[in-house]
């Protein structure tokens, strides 16, 4: 059974390891320099400017989502589990706790089916990402439902 569990410096490098091999399955558009730019920044720069939470299958981590003022900064699924509904549970988890929006490589279009089918919507595009890399980036935020808006009087 799975669960969701906060994670600290001591779980760096697990994460460091599912961030690696689902880049290598799913971001075919970075080239080598960039995977290994990226990668060096996780744990000293990324991991530590976010919340993150750990995903975990029978207590091993299976992947992993960070959060920042109501952003999803990251969310990375272990290559092997991808498929499994993990995703959608670190989502769920996200919305949960406040999360409205999120930015995806505009070349990763799994990536944008998986947010457009949980809500998100496009609000507007980068040409390259935060680091000045040439590789475009959506701006997503999730639509208010029906159930979720507020209620006017007339």
């Amino acid at each position: 059974m799975s669960k969701i569990v906060r994670c600290d410096k001591f779980d760096y490098e697990a994460l460091a390891g599912i961030w690696e091999r689902s880049v290598r399955a799913t971001h075919d558009f970075l080239d080598e320099d960039a995977v290994r730019e990226i990668k060096e920044a996780l744990i000293p720069d990324y991991f530590p400017n976010v919340d993150l939470y750990a995903v975990t299958d029978n207590d091993s981590f299976v992947g992993f989502i960070g959060l920042s003022a109501g952003k999803i900064e990251m969310l990375f699924v272990d290559d092997r589990r991808r498929g499994m509904g993990y995703g959608s549970e670190l989502i769920d988890f996200a919305i949960q706790n406040g999360a409205t929006a999120v930015d995806v490589n505009e070349q990763n279009p799994q990536a944008l089916k998986f947010y457009t089918a949980k809500g998100f919507r496009i609000t507007g595009r980068d040409e390259t990402d935060d680091s000045g890399r040439p590789y475009p980036i959506l701006h997503l935020a999730l639509l208010q439902t029906e159930c979720n808006k507020p209620q006017t009087s007339t």
